[in-house]
């Protein structure tokens, strides 16, 4: 079914819903609402609702699927595929989940708690954190991202390597069907084996079978102690080694390995204000590393630096920094951070959310290099991401005094080569940040045939109506 434009007398019913306060319909209201935050993708609605409870998503949603009226749910606007973005046609709503901000409830003893989608990832870690536990899920956009979003596109982030993708977190969901019907399977188990798993549907749908209201979250223990290194190699193949190293000394102790080019810290320490240099030399590979650990602080203090002495001792890195205190922790982290932002410095970037088997890594990361040159020579790749578990975020800067638009035109053929690289070798072309409008026809060729009748059977069940984020994956 087609959806169509909605009236002025539709628009006016929609407000009613929320308020007229909450019903943006004049451009300068509209506009953060309205364009992704690299100006990649920019589209056009009749009015942004901002509902404030369940109950006003689910009237909205009834009313919307009696009329026909597509709907674009929307988080804290970081996605970057555009999947929060409505088409340029003008005849999409924009559903802000914004001002669902309550946190239902934290259970420090159960170690969960209920938030609502409108609820940051850094207020989530926060409301844990004043209960005496840990919600471990984190960003560098965590200020702005909110739960709603991040289980939308199944975000991953830095501590996957201890504790999962936002899938892994969560152990129930809120969510409002596209016919308005609430599905209420906010369940505190870990076991529940009563038919279909409805929660993982709507994990990393991206707003297309459901909108998600509210989510119930694993909860950890505090770690005692936190040990944090940034790390120096010659080679790719140097990190994967010590890697598999600290994996086997430090088992669940490990709770980062973040990994990247020489070139993403050079652009951070350029463009970005107030970021120190760990080291007074500088080197073609880093990583970042994090122990935590639950026990005493000396066997704390005794884990990490044996690892990178004995490491050193071997040739495998060519130097480290420890932290010493929580303010260096934290300027390692402000460091790792400041990737994604710095790149805008350097000009026009083409980038890459893309995952391959970590033990491939040295290989992609070789080829992919060819790639660039070959596509667009004297292209500057900036690799960084989460060595724990594959995925990359290979981001190409254009060449220094070359033309931003021209680059930039070269974004479809460099990303072809670059996905059939990885899908050679065993990878996803999408890791963490969705599909969106950015790769869904690109999805047609790395999805066999089987698999997209079966999300399109999904799709046709849940939303016949094709009203609920249209034009986005499928």
């Amino acid at each position: 079914m087609r959806t169509k434009t909605p009236s002025q007398d539709l628009i006016a019913r929609f407000a009613d819903i929320v308020g007229e306060t909450n019903a943006l319909t004049r451009p300068e209201d509209q506009a953060g609402y309205l364009r992704e935050w690299r100006d990649r993708y920019t589209g056009k609605t009749p009015v942004v609702l901002r509902p404030g409870s369940t109950d006003e998503v689910s009237r909205i949603l009834a009313l919307a699927y009696a009329e026909g009226i597509a709907i674009v749910p929307q988080g804290g606007n970081t996605g970057l595929v555009g999947g929060q973005i409505p088409s340029n046609d003008g005849n999409e709503i924009v559903l802000s989940l914004a001002r669902l901000k309550n946190v239902r409830n934290v259970d420090a003893v159960g170690g969960t708690m209920v938030v609502e989608a409108g609820v940051t990832l850094t207020e989530a870690q926060n409301a844990a954190k004043a209960a005496g536990r840990l919600f471990p899920l984190s960003l560098a956009s965590e200020g702005s991202a909110q739960i709603g979003g991040v289980l939308a596109t199944n975000a991953g982030g830095t501590a996957v390597v201890a504790y999962g993708n936002a899938r892994s977190l969560t152990l129930g969901l809120e969510a409002v069907l596209a016919d308005g019907r609430v599905w209420n399977g906010l369940r505190r188990l870990k076991k529940d084996n009563t038919g279909y798993d409805l929660r993982d549907l709507f994990i990393g749908s991206e707003g297309t079978l459901g909108v998600i209201t509210a989510a119930c979250l694993k909860l950890f223990p505090i770690p005692a102690e936190r040990e944090t290194a940034i790390v120096a190699f010659k080679t790719p193949e140097a990190a994967l080694k010590l890697f598999r190293r600290a994996e086997a000394e430090a088992g669940q102790s490990l709770t980062a390995f973040e990994f990247w080019a020489d070139r993403a810290q050079e652009f951070a320490l350029t463009y970005m204000p107030h970021l120190r240099d760990p080291f007074t030399d500088q080197y073609p590979w880093y990583a970042l590393i994090e122990l935590s650990h639950g026990g005493s602080g000396a066997r704390a203090a005794n884990t990490i630096e044996p690892l990178l002495t004995s490491a050193h001792g071997q040739g495998l890195i060519l130097d480290a920094a420890i932290a010493r205190s929580l303010r260096q922790a934290e300027d390692f982290w402000r460091l790792r951070d400041a990737f994604s932002e710095a790149q805008k410095g350097a000009g026009g970037s083409i980038k890459h959310d893309i995952s391959v088997p970590i033990a491939r890594i040295p290989d992609f990361l070789r080829r992919a290099a060819d790639v660039v040159e070959r596509i667009a020579p004297g292209a500057r790749p900036v690799p960084f991401g989460h060595f724990g578990d594959g995925n990359l975020h290979y981001n190409v800067s254009q060449p220094e005094r070359a033309d931003r638009t021209m680059f930039l035109a070269l974004w479809d053929p460099m990303s072809d080569a670059i996905f059939e690289l990885v899908t050679e070798l065993g990878g996803s072309i999408s890791a963490e940040h969705g599909i969106g409008q950015m790769k869904r026809d690109v999805l047609k060729r790395y999805k066999s045939a089987i698999e997209l009748d079966v999300m399109r059977a999904i799709k046709q069940a849940l939303d016949p109506k094709g009203i609920l984020n249209p034009g986005k994956v499928l």
